[in-house]
This record gives structure tokens, sequence and C-alpha cells, in this order.
């Protein structure tokens, strides 16, 4: 069987740099941080009181009715807004689309957590009586996103949700890829969306001590590679992407904004929350993904990287693009565009994807900003793309994503 080309013909997002996709992409290019003091909820007893929110959300203002909204938790909301601008971007015409080969494919990785708290929080605050709303379940549940987005367009391919922590959306992109390679869509829409800027989540991440407390310094928090990098900075938002089959696209006369050429998976089976430290899962979804793309390690340009800044996370990411790539990986920009957005946990990778998505676009390559330290564990010859971004012609670029319990997931992009 002749496996299918996948490009990519529509892309949307709401994050804490912009509202719509050339906001975050000017943004992105100026180096501007996302972090502001925590407005969603009074915390002023948590140890973080920061994070990378959207900003001036108003659901109606994209078409959501409040009528509508109450039954949708927010990160519904965030896809529902990312999705509908892909999908007006890819210019998908109904009357014509056969809707049983176009799907919806999304990750979340704690799906409607807001939504569950409030309810039980309602249920410990009043008299104990179980009077619980008849929209929680549907609320909650991190495939709702999918099928709502589905209801609303009338797609009826494949149609769930990837739930793999901070790679969720990372593996929705590649099921994405894999249902048109494999001829079963002619479009998915794919992506992921996250709303986690919430009280269990910052209490939660604070327990762990995985999210940075530096409130002092909250705007320049998130700094990967910095020595004194202490954690993550929780974001939120929804990076949506339309892929489609090369043909099909072709056919129809599609803006085609780059090729999908592969993608890997991965376990680390190492531990809960810390990464294995010499890298090794993540060599190998690296190489994984080179490989089904059918491209040697020199051709890759760029490599947005997981860089959560976290004090193990960020030495053995590059441990392992050196221990891959060879002398390769000085060749290579390298950025943590999470120094800018947070980290959007399972809808990381799809915005991070739309990263690529310019660099490619635009031969601009996003900085990592906040550094300031060197750290002796970390190797300053890589270029990684301190504080500014760098002009390059990118023809191959590479977004990694990892999450807790092990996963490791890696999509490749190119020009074409």
């Amino acid at each position: 069987m002749e496996l299918k080309r996948v490009v990519i013909t529509g892309i949307g997002t709401i994050n804490p740099l912009g509202n719509n996709v050339q906001d975050y992409f000017n943004n992105l290019d100026a180096g501007v941080s996302g972090a502001n003091l925590i407005t969603r909820f009074d915390a002023s007893l948590f140890k973080t009181k920061f994070a990378c929110e959207v900003k001036e959300f108003d659901p109606s203002k994209f078409g959501i009715d409040k009528k509508e909204a109450r039954k949708l938790d927010l990160f519904t909301q965030f896809a529902f807004v990312a999705a509908h601008q892909a999908i007006l971007d890819s210019s998908i015409d109904m009357e014509v689309e056969n809707s049983n080969r176009i799907g919806v494919i999304l990750g979340s990785g704690i799906g409607g957590i807001e939504t569950l708290f409030n309810e039980i929080q309602g249920y410990c605050d009043g008299d104990k009586v179980p009077r619980f709303s008849p929209f929680l379940i549907p609320k909650m549940i991190a495939d709702i996103a999918p099928g709502m987005i589905a209801m609303k367009y009338g797609f009826r391919g494949p149609n769930y949700t990837t739930v793999s922590a901070c790679a969720s959306s990372t593996h929705a992109m590649i099921d994405a890829f894999n249902n048109i390679r494999l001829g079963k869509a002619d479009f998915i829409i794919t992506g992921g969306s996250e709303a986690g800027i919430t009280v269990p989540s910052i209490g939660g991440f604070n327990s762990a001590q995985a999210i940075s407390t530096n409130n002092e310094n909250f705007k320049t928090a998130s700094r990967p590679f910095d020595k004194t990098r202490d954690g993550f900075v929780m974001g939120e938002g929804s990076g949506i992407l339309v892929f489609e089959e090369y043909e099909h696209a072709v056919a129809r006369g599609a803006k085609i904004y780059c090729e999908v050429a592969g993608g890997g998976m991965t376990a680390d089976a190492y531990h809960i929350t810390a990464p294995h430290p010499e890298g090794i899962g993540a060599i190998n979804v690296m190489k994984l993904s080179l490989e089904e793309a059918g491209l040697d390690l020199d051709s890759v340009d760029y490599i947005n990287v997981h860089g959560t800044a976290t004090p193990r996370g960020d030495i053995a990411e590059l441990k392992a693009i050196k221990a891959l790539f060879g002398e390769h990986a000085y060749n290579l920009n390298i950025s943590a565009t999470k120094s800018m957005t947070g980290h959007l946990l399972g809808a990381a990778g799809s915005v991070e994807a739309l990263a690529c998505i310019h660099a490619i676009q635009s031969g601009v390559i996003p900085p990592t900003i906040n550094f300031e330290h060197e750290d002796p564990e970390i190797d300053y010859k890589l270029n990684l793309t301190l504080n500014k971004a760098q002009k390059r012609e990118v023809n191959v670029a590479m977004n990694n994503t990892f999450g807790f319990g092990g996963h490791n997931s890696c999509v490749v992009f190119k020009k074409i």
C-alpha cells in the first residue's frame, strides 16, 4: 500500500501571546513574555502567583454566545476559537467535501479540570446534597472538544482525544498524520487545547515542585537553559492545524504551509515525572521521526525543544540532541518558546508546531528569552537562539514534546 503525503492547509491559535495566528507570530519574533499575575482565581496563598494567561478572552467576541458558553469548559472554548480560525484559513467547502472524510483528533492533558473543581467545590460548600450540573460530565471529559467541533461543522470522520500529559497534542497530530497517510480521511482537524490555570492545577504542580515560584521576577521566570531556572510557568490556550492529504489539497488549489514528514513516539520507562537523565527516550523519538520522514540528520535546521525550564529536563534534552546529531548539533538552531508562552501542557506541542511552521515560512527562528546566567552543565556552543530571534532559511523543523509518565513525541515538518 502506497502511503499518502500529508500537508498543512490551515492554522489557528489562541494563547498567551495572541488571540490569533498573526499576533502570536509577531510576539514570538519580538520575544514577548506572556507571563502575568494570575487573575483566574485568588492566588495569594499559593507558592506561585503568576502564569501565562490568555488575554482579553470574551467568548461572545468569538461567536460563542452566553448560553453555549455555559455548556463548555474553558478548554473547549479555546479549542472552538482556534479550530474556527484554522478551518476558515483552510477554506474547506462543505458543499463540496465529503463530511465522512473529515475528522477531528485533539489532545488535552487534563481537559475540563476547572469544571470538575467548581462542581466539587459547590458540593463541599453546600449542604452536601448532590445537586451537580447535568453538564458536569460532558463539560469535563477531555474528548468533548473534538466532539463539539464535529457537531458544529458536521465532520463525521475519525473523532477522539489523545491524553498523554504534555505530549497529548503531538500524539494527536501523529494520529492525524497516520489516518491521512493510510487513506482513512482527506482532512483531520488536529492539535490541542488546555485551560490549566486553576486552583488544583497550580496547587498540584506547586506540591510536585514542578513550577516556578519566582514571583518577584514573574515576567522572566520561564528561563530555559538559565542556571537559575526553577521550573515551568503554566500557560493555557489552543493550537489547531488542518492536516490534509497532499493530492487533495493540490486538486482544490489550497494554500499549503508545509509538509508533515514524520513523527515518532517512545517511552522513557524511567520515572513518573523526571526525564531519563541521558535522554534515552528523547534520542530514540527524534531518530524514529527522522527515519519515518526519510531525512538525514544533517537535513534538520531547527528544533523547537520541549525546554520547560526545569533543572533536569533542559539538560537531558540537550544531551539527547548532542548524542543523536553529533557535530551537526552545533549547526542547528534550537529554541524553547515556552520561555514566552509558558507551558500549555497538553496543548504545548500544537502551539509549538505553529512556531515551527512560522520558522519555515518566514525564515525567522523564535528566541529563547529570559537567559542571563550560564549553567556549567549546559554546552553553550549549541545555538540556543538566546534572547533574540535569528534569521535563517529553514527547510526542516522538528518539535519535541515530552510528558509526565515518560511519554516522548516528535513531529518533523519540511518545506514543500
